[in-house]
């Protein structure tokens, strides 16, 4: 059986991965590294947590040390990397924590992985999973990022991915290390934690407090279902081709505001409330610096050559994330206080 790591599994789209590996690949043993910060979350995984071909590893990419021993231990076939500091708001408070994590962390593994597999890459790749905020800001309408973008990051989270990605490219130069590259859009879904957009709408608007908006909710941004995600990992994992770039978007392009609108008017319905009551917590707040006008995906390259498209209408997949959200209050209340966070990290520290 071989053996496929997966880094930051315990997080929104980690999890997700996680999941469709251990569901849809019984001839893998799927390992998920996850340190359990304030957005990993092994409630996520609860349903398949007892599965035979699956083992969590608690530990931080930061500890070259203990990636260098677990990976040599275990000489994984496969790596799917997805742990990474992701909040633009955080890393313009805090970028070291965000340059560490996203860039040594990163290479920690790539060392690690050039170690153990030294010059036997048969069966090997190292899938290394990037955002489309490396490529900047989109100023003309109809343009859109493809894989030939120039990177222009702009905040401290986008130079850290940008960063990361160079050095997975550096090594596959280098050291011939068979690796492939994903950029995608933003993403949306069951298990989101409540800081990013979506997730703190849905949660403001069922504690009815205000519902924030960056400057004038003109900043636009390519939605993508995170289990569409999930199949173009798959689908990129074993298709795509050593020294690539794929670019991964939902071709679902939403102002800020007119997305908040939607889900008020989406929440009022679910939530038995009059028409325009939520729309009325709507609050302008100072836009936060370096803040990217528009970001558009040209999936053209994953779609012409690997065949993936997303399967989900905007429509559709906003309404389910909504469902999950409404049915899953303790999952969020135990989320935003921390308790699964602190249940999960004594487990596993007492171990």
């Amino acid at each position: 059986m071989k053996k496929i790591l997966i880094t930051g599994g315990a997080g929104f789209i980690g999890s997700h991965v996680v999941r469709r590996f251990v569901t849809y690949h019984p001839e893998y043993h799927i390992y998920n590294l996850d340190a359990l910060t304030y957005a990993g979350n092994l409630e996520n995984l609860r349903d398949i947590e007892n599965a035979p071909n699956y083992t969590f590893v608690k530990g931080d990419i930061v500890d070259a040390e203990f990636i260098d021993k677990l990976i040599s231990e275990n000489d994984f076939h496969g790596i799917i990397h997805l742990a990474a500091e992701s909040h633009v708001d955080r890393s313009i408070t805090d970028p070291m924590s965000f340059v560490m994590t996203n860039v040594v962390g990163t290479v920690n593994l790539l060392n690690a992985a050039r170690k153990t597999w030294k010059d036997n890459f048969a069966g090997r790749r190292f899938y290394h999973v990037s955002t489309d905020e490396v490529y900047g800001e989109l100023h003309d309408p109809g343009t859109f990022f493809t894989e030939e973008t120039s990177y222009d990051p702009r905040s401290p989270y986008s130079a850290s991915k940008a960063s990361s990605d160079h050095f997975v490219r550096a090594y596959e130069n280098t050291y011939k290390l068979p690796v492939v590259i994903s950029n995608c859009s933003n993403n949306y879904g069951p298990n989101h934690f409540p800081e990013k957009l979506i997730p703190l709408m849905i949660h403001n608007i069922i504690q009815s407090k205000p519902l924030p908006v960056y400057g004038k909710g003109e900043n636009v941004r390519d939605w993508l279902f995170v289990e569409d995600h999930a199949i173009a990992i798959d689908v990129i994992f074993h298709d795509g081709k050593n020294g690539e770039t794929y670019n991964i978007g939902g071709h679902n392009e939403w102002k800020n505001l007119d997305l908040v609108l939607v889900l008020c008017r989406l929440m009022d319905k679910k939530l038995g409330r009059a028409d325009g009551e939520t729309e009325k917590l709507i609050t302008y707040v100072t836009d936060r610096a370096g803040h990217d006008l528009r970001y558009a995906i040209d999936a053209t390259k994953l779609s012409e050559e690997l065949g993936w498209k997303p399967s989900l209408q905007f429509e559709e997949g906003l309404e389910r994330t909504v469902d999950w959200y409404l049915a899953n209050g303790e999952w969020l209340e135990n989320v935003t206080s921390g308790n699964y966070q602190k249940y999960y990290s004594d487990m596993y520290a007492a171990r």
